[in-house]
């Protein structure tokens, strides 16, 4: 038989050593407060335009396809 006292030691360490790591110092981001509401503000405008771009398409669109059948 072989001696797995070696082997053992081995997976000891290797599970040791990921709980006795240092911890490594997380930097905390303090988001600002202003970028955050301007992104919103933004994206909202954008949406509103998407919206009436698709109406206008879409309007447009029943308009000829209206014209084209009559």
């Amino acid at each position: 038989m072989k001696n797995l006292d070696p082997i053992k030691e081995k997976l000891k360490e290797k599970l040791l050593a990921k709980y006795l790591t240092k911890d490594k110092v997380k930097e905390v981001k303090n988001p600002d407060i202003n970028i955050m509401l301007n992104r919103v503000k933004t994206n909202q405008k954008n949406e509103a335009r998407k919206k009436i771009y698709f109406s206008a398409a879409a309007s447009t669109g029943l308009i000829l396809f209206g014209i084209l059948i009559f």
